[in-house]
């Protein structure tokens, strides 16, 4: 692969809001953290890394065309939405809601002794004014275990959410030592975000919130993908 196709966005680069409640981490431009370089990558305009006080959180707020997905890392974050659903998830849970036509929801963080940590993901969708809806799904660490996991796509195959966008999204946890790779179709791009751990991809070095952009090619390319020590990430398959 080309060095020139891949961009690596670092962790300490990312906005920074900490509210005290709320400890929160912004790889695109979002709320009062705007960077006309970050702007989005490819149908991806969010990934906020959320860290949340006990017993705190979102109050019900709305949203409107926008698939937004919840990807539990540690903690129990309680969700209430306008469509009737409510549920704790927790980490190894992926949650996602179209919020469409319009949907109000909360998020508070369920412990009164134990920070919630959540990786927050905007997708935006194929089209306009769908119908609000809303699924979470339990991923176990043997389906993400040096192994590619499934956890969102555009036909809901394999058990995983059903994303109204060209994509796929995948987790693992890549253990120390170990190899995973990758095949990026000819004219697609892919976004890695590493969620904790030390990773090697295509002879770049990542840390714990750093990001790797992988630019679409004419050429199916291999990603190549190697953990210094255990590592859990996510990687995006994202239309060119």
């Amino acid at each position: 692969m080309n060095a020139s196709n891949l961009h690596i966005r670092r962790s300490a680069e990312r906005g920074h809001a900490n509210h005290g409640w709320l400890d929160s981490y912004h790889s695109f431009s979002f709320a009062n953290y705007y960077d006309p370089a970050h702007m989005a990558y490819s149908v991806l305009r969010v990934i906020n890394e959320d860290v949340i006080a006990p017993s705190q959180g979102f109050g019900m707020h709305p949203h409107k065309d926008m698939e937004i997905i919840t990807y539990m890392l540690q903690g129990d974050l309680q969700h209430k939405d306008s469509l009737g659903n409510g549920s704790v998830i927790r980490a190894g849970d992926v949650q996602r809601m179209t919020a469409g036509t319009g949907i109000v929801h909360s998020e508070f963080n369920a412990s009164n002794s134990q920070s919630a940590h959540l990786l927050q993901i905007w997708i935006l969708p194929e089209r306009v004014s769908l119908a609000p809806s809303y699924e979470e799904q339990h991923f176990t660490l043997a389906q993400k275990q040096d192994n590619w996991c499934l956890i969102a796509s555009a036909d809901g195959r394999d058990q995983s959410l059903l994303v109204h966008q060209d994509i796929a999204l995948y987790a693992s946890i890549l253990s120390a030592g170990n190899n995973l790779t990758y095949l990026l179709q000819a004219n697609r791009s892919a976004y890695i975000q590493v969620a904790s751990g030390a990773l090697e991809i295509n002879g770049q070095q990542l840390l714990t919130g750093d990001a790797l952009m992988v630019d679409a090619g004419s050429l199916d390319n291999s990603v190549i993908l190697k953990a210094g020590t255990q590592t859990e990430l996510l990687l995006f398959d994202l239309p060119a």
